[in-house]
């Protein structure tokens, strides 16, 4: 699952996945919008129900902020599979 937030200059996205091991991956990408301003957070739940209390966390956060959900799709769409790209880039 991924989803991404913006406001008129920032951006959050999160990307929800299982790794090759079983395990639930969480990554939290944030910046500016149009630069290579940002961060990049891995972390590992212990469920898919933790990762889902996770981006039910960042959800309420964004929206507190101001933040408006542009993106919500599975990794296996068109537009899933350019935001992983983009997150890889980022990874480098």
């Amino acid at each position: 699952m991924i989803v991404r937030w913006e406001s008129d200059h920032d951006y959050v996205l999160v990307h929800v996945h299982r790794d090759m091991f079983g395990d639930w991956i969480f990554v939290r990408a944030w910046g500016q919008i149009g630069t290579q301003f940002g961060g990049l957070k891995h972390q590992l739940a212990d469920s898919y129900e933790q990762a889902m209390m996770w981006l039910d966390d960042v959800a309420h956060i964004q929206t507190s902020r101001g933040f408006h959900k542009v993106l919500e799709t599975s990794e296996d769409s068109p537009e899933g599979r350019d935001a992983v790209r983009q997150l890889s880039l980022l990874d480098g």
